[in-house]
C-alpha cells in the first residue's frame, strides 16, 4: 500500500526508486482520481500535474485514493518547529479548525485530543470525528418521527380508509384498510447518517475506524438505504428536541459531497476528498469576521452585491456581473470591501508589489467604483517571511481617488487570535472608513 503527504504546490517523484519516488502505476491511478473531480480543471492539473517525471500538488488540498495508493495533499500553514510528522500533526489540526469554523460544526477539546493528528491522514480523522459524535448521539437515541402508514389488518388501528376498504378489499372483509401515526426511526435524518456510515465503511483504512463504523451500521441496519443523490436534505427540521444533531449533519454533508469538495466513488476511480483553498479560506474569514464584528453595528456579507459592470446603451442589457468576497455594511451602506487571497504574499525586498497580481488590483478598483466603497483590502495568510506583525502590511491610494487599497495579512495558525487580528484590522488609521 503506497502512503504519501506532501504539501500544496510540492512535487512527488515517480520512477523505479523505492526509496524516493512512488511507482509509476501509483501516480497513474492518483492523477486518473484528480481528473475526474470536478476540482481538477483541465486534466486535473489544479489538483495533481502529471508532468514526465513527477506529479505536482496545485491548490487544492485533502486526500485522493486509489487502488492500493493514498495521497495526502496538505496546505502551506506555517508552525512550530517539529519533526515532519509534528509539523504534518499541528497542519492537520489547522484545517479541520479552518472546515470547522466554515462549516459551523463544534469540535470540544476533548475529542481534539484523541483524533491522531501525527498517526493518520485527513481522511482518517475526519471519519474518527464523525463516527466519535455520532457514536455519542446514538447513546441518547436515535431521533423519531410520527410518519403516515398504511396496513391492512385484522383490528382497527388509527383511522379507516373507506376508499380502499371498499375497493381493493371490497372481497375480503376480514381486513381493515388502516391508516395511523406511528413513531418511526426511519426518517431523512437517520437515513443521511446511514449513507454517511455506508461510505465510509467502503473508504476507510484504519482498523479503529472499521470497529466504530461497523457498530454504526449495526445501529442503523434497519434504516432505509437511500442513494446519496436522493437523500432528502430539505426533510431534515432541527429543533430544541434534536439541536445536538447540528454538527453530524454538517460533518455528513462533508463526507458526502455536499460542500467545499469533492468526491468520487467506485472501482476505476477511486475517491477523493478535496478541498479548494482559496474557497475554504474565504468561508473562514468571513465567519470570523462576523465574531469579530458582532455587537458593532456592522454586518458581513459573503458572495454579495452582485452588482454589473456593464450596462448596454441600446437595451439596458447589463453583463460581468460582480461577487466581491466579502462585503462589510452599516445599515444598507458599503463601507469596507475585503477579497481574500490564498497565496503567500512577498516581502517588499524580494519583490516591490509583493507578489500582487495587477488583475486582483484592477478587480478591487472596479469593486471601489461600483459599490461606492473607499475602503478596499486585499487580505492574505501570514507567514514567516514576511518578517513583521499580522495586519496591514502597506496602504495605497488608487489613483487621484479617496479610495485606499490595503495590503494585509492573518496569522491563521493562530486560532485564537483571528477575531482580535481582524477587529484590529479594522478599526484602523484615520485613512479607513470603518
Amino acid at each position: 500500500m503506497i502512503r504519501r503527504t506532501l504539501f500544496e504546490w510540492q512535487p512527488i517523484a515517480y520512477g523505479e526508486d523505492p526509496a524516493t519516488q512512488i511507482p509509476v502505476w501509483a501516480a497513474d491511478r492518483l492523477a486518473a482520481v484528480a481528473r475526474k473531480s470536478p476540482l481538477g480543471g483541465e486534466n486535473g492539473g489544479r489538483i495533481l500535474a502529471h508532468g514526465r517525471s513527477a506529479l505536482r500538488a496545485g491548490q487544492v488540498v485533502g486526500v485522493i485514493a486509489a487502488t492500493n495508493c493514498t495521497l495526502e495533499i496538505l496546505p502551506k500553514i506555517d508552525v512550530a518547529a517539529g519533526g515532519e510528522a509534528a509539523t504534518q500533526g499541528q497542519i492537520r489540526q489547522k484545517l479541520v479548525h479552518l472546515l470547522a469554523v466554515a462549516m459551523d460544526i463544534d469540535i470540544d477539546g476533548g475529542t481534539l485530543t484523541t483524533l491522531g493528528w501525527q498517526q493518520d491522514n485527513l481522511l482518517e480523522i475526519l471519519i474518527r470525528l464523525f463516527s466519535l459524535k455520532l457514536i455519542d448521539a446514538l447513546r441518547q437515541g436515535m431521533p423519531r418521527h410520527y410518519i403516515e402508514r398504511e396496513e391492512d389488518m385484522a383490528t382497527l388501528r388509527g383511522r379507516l380508509d373507506v376508499t380502499r376498504q371498499f375497493t381493493r378489499l371490497a372481497a375480503n372483509p376480514a381486513r381493515l384498510a388502516c391508516r395511523f401515526d406511528e413513531l418511526s426511526p426511519d426518517i431523512a435524518i437517520n437515513r443521511i447518517m446511514r449513507a454517511a456510515v455506508d461510505r465510509l465503511r467502503r473508504i476507510s483504512q484504519s482498523a479503529d475506524n472499521q470497529r466504530r463504523l461497523a457498530e454504526l451500521a449495526f445501529a442503523y441496519a434497519d434504516i432505509t438505504p437511500v442513494p446519496r443523490q436522493a437523500l432528502r436534505w430539505d426533510a431534515v427540521r432541527l429543533d430544541r428536541t434534536n439541536a445536538r444533531w447540528k454538527d453530524l449533519l454538517a460533518l455528513a454533508r462533508l463526507i458526502l459531497g455536499e460542500r467545499f469538495q469533492t468526491s468520487s466513488m467506485g472501482e476505476q476511480t477511486g475517491f477523493s476528498l478535496l478541498f479548494e483553498m482559496n474557497t475554504l479560506f474565504e468561508e473562514y474569514i468571513g465567519r470570523m469576521l462576523r465574531r469579530a464584528l458582532a455587537g458593532s453595528g456592522l454586518s458581513v456579507h459573503l458572495q454579495g452585491g452582485r452588482l454589473y459592470c456593464l450596462e448596454a446603451a441600446d437595451d439596458g442589457r447589463r453583463t460581468f456581473q460582480t461577487r466581491p468576497d466579502i462585503l462589510i455594511k452599516r445599515g444598507g451602506e458599503v463601507v469596507h470591501i475585503v477579497d481574500t487571497k490564498w497565496k503567500r504574499i512577498a516581502s517588499r525586498i524580494d519583490d516591490p508589489k509583493q507578489g500582487v497580481s495587477q488583475a486582483d488590483v484592477y478587480q478591487m478598483m472596479a469593486y471601489g467604483q461600483l459599490y461606492g466603497c473607499g475602503a478596499l483590502t486585499l487580505l492574505y495568510p501570514h507567514h514567516d517571511a514576511l518578517r513583521s506583525l499580522p495586519g496591514t502590511l502597506s496602504r495605497h491610494r488608487v489613483g487621484r481617488t479617496a479610495q485606499r487599497l490595503h495590503l494585509a495579512s492573518v496569522d491563521i495558525a493562530d486560532h485564537k487570535s483571528v477575531t482580535g487580528q481582524l477587529r484590529a484590522l479594522l478599526a484602523a488609521p484615520a485613512d479607513s472608513i470603518v
